[in-house]
């Protein structure tokens, strides 16, 4: 069965985003991306890069992880902000909100129902693993079906902002087992965490 993996970068204090939750790699954001993280993504996680960068880096392989992103409005609205309807055409893209009346791109799926019940559906799926690139409000509703969280972590603190599992998530305490990790020169860390179960 494919898993739900949620992918995502983070400081060292929790947060995925400042307070307004715009791109905090993006070009007035608080993170300058250092040459071995990106050397890092791109080397093993080629496919989670938006179609514009892979075209500006050169880059055309496929991946071997994801073959599917998840994404909420809000995250949705920083690539649609950016002019991207799409910013990942290379991947089966579905967008989670109860707000859009219908999908800016017809190459995006708008998923209006409840997110446990389609990503339950995509799990049966064959295929690769699906990605959820956020955001924290939509994380917080998938919260019991991540399967594997991968942080990106931030060699940053920011002392506000928004948390990994958003503003609003429950108190729901989970175990996780820590898998594979990469640390690199720049203080940069890849931390790859399964599942393990509940603590309580």
């Amino acid at each position: 069965m494919r898993k739900l993996v949620y992918f995502i970068a983070a400081t060292l204090d929790g947060f995925i985003a400042g307070p307004d939750g715009s791109d905090p790699s993006g070009p007035d954001g608080f993170w300058p991306i250092p040459e071995d993280y990106l050397k890092h993504l791109i080397a093993e996680y080629p496919e989670t890069l938006p179609g514009p960068a892979r075209a500006a880096l050169g880059v055309t392989a496929e991946g071997t992880r994801f073959d599917t992103v998840l994404e909420g409005r809000r995250s949705y609205q920083v690539g649609l902000d950016a002019g991207l309807t799409d910013a990942y055409p290379h991947l089966r893209h579905l967008v989670f909100s109860r707000t859009l009346g219908e999908s800016p791109d017809p190459a995006v799926e708008l998923v209006t129902g409840d997110p446990v019940a389609r990503v339950r559906e995509l799990k049966q799926e064959e295929g690769k693993d699906i990605w959820l690139v956020g955001g924290g409000e939509l994380a917080a509703s998938l919260y019991a079906e991540i399967d594997t969280l991968i942080l990106k972590l931030s060699p940053t603190t920011i002392g506000a902002g928004i948390p990994l599992f958003g503003r609003q998530a429950a108190f729901e305490p989970a175990a996780w087992t820590l898998t594979d990790h990469t640390v690199l020169g720049s203080g940069a860390a890849y931390l790859t965490y399964e599942r393990a179960g509940a603590t309580g």
